[in-house]
């Protein structure tokens, strides 16, 4: 099944729009799981057991995997494993680099850790993208627009023909051959979502920002959805995962996660 395919079925069969950030420092883990032989993957096991019905997609973070040190790959793809089969896994690693680079990257992240998506940075162009849109089952999702104030240095920037962000969302539609791309577009740059999404009507966005960086939730999934009420993933990472620091901390990213997921549906269309 392709991630597509894979989104819209989880969606569908979860009622939800919430995309889970597994970006898990050892620092903040609770005292609970510290003396575990892997307390980061047995608190990656508890978030999904007690969250996976409530989800679209899981998004794991490589930067706080790679950090781990010799533990790294084994902590992400226990995670990737033990996420079930109905859910897919965006892992978030914002790679871009010449062609050759990008085989190996497309490798590691798809063929041998098995994810579902990956984040890719475009901006070394399309020798750089295609090594991932060639796997035509697999999610490219493209920094577009970020959440992030730095988005103002280089993506708000004006062209002859409108901003950054524009030029790679329409390049974006040309790579999209497979149907198998989309877009990262920040929560905190609601002004710009209708315009994006006017660009873009199918392209699934992922929406960052919304938490701890202050996003406008009403906003953004008001004016990033689609036509049928969905086309989007509004993560939220460190206001589930942290929810409780305590020994109950999976059952408060269980609460958290319902809340927001009620929350993201209030603004939803109904499909037609």
């Amino acid at each position: 099944m392709n991630f597509r395919d894979k989104l819209t079925r989880a969606v569908d069969a979860n009622d939800s729009l919430v995309c889970v950030g597994l970006d898990p420092d050892p620092s903040k883990l609770p005292a609970a799981v510290q003396d575990k032989d892997n307390p980061v993957l047995y608190f990656n096991k508890a978030i999904i057991d007690a969250t996976a019905d409530l989800v679209c997609v899981y998004k794991p973070n490589w930067a706080f995997y790679g950090a781990l040190g010799a533990c790294a790959w084994p902590t992400i793809k226990g995670t990737l494993e033990h996420v079930p089969d109905n859910v897919p896994v965006l892992v978030d690693a914002k790679v871009g680099d010449i062609g050759s680079t990008a085989e190996r990257y497309a490798r590691m992240f798809f063929d041998e850790m098995g994810a579902d998506a990956l984040t890719v940075t475009p901006y070394m162009g399309t020798d750089a993208v295609e090594p991932f849109t060639a796997y035509r089952d697999k999610g490219v999702i493209l920094v577009c627009l970020t959440s992030n104030p730095g988005a103002d240095d280089f993506e708000k920037q004006q062209l002859a023909d409108g901003p950054l962000y524009e030029y790679v969302a329409r390049q974006a539609q040309v790579w999209n051959t497979a149907g198998n791309c989309g877009l990262v577009v920040g929560g905190t740059q609601p002004e710009h979502m209708a315009r994006m999404r006017a660009l873009v009507p199918e392209m699934p966005f992922l929406i960052p920002g919304i938490g701890a960086q202050g996003g406008d939730l009403e906003a953004a999934v008001a004016k990033g959805q689609n036509a049928d009420g969905a086309g989007i993933m509004v993560n939220s990472s460190r206001g589930i995962i942290y929810a409780s620091d305590g020994p109950d901390f999976a059952e408060a990213a269980r609460q958290a996660v319902l809340e927001l997921r009620d929350r993201i549906n209030q603004y939803r269309k109904q499909p037609a």
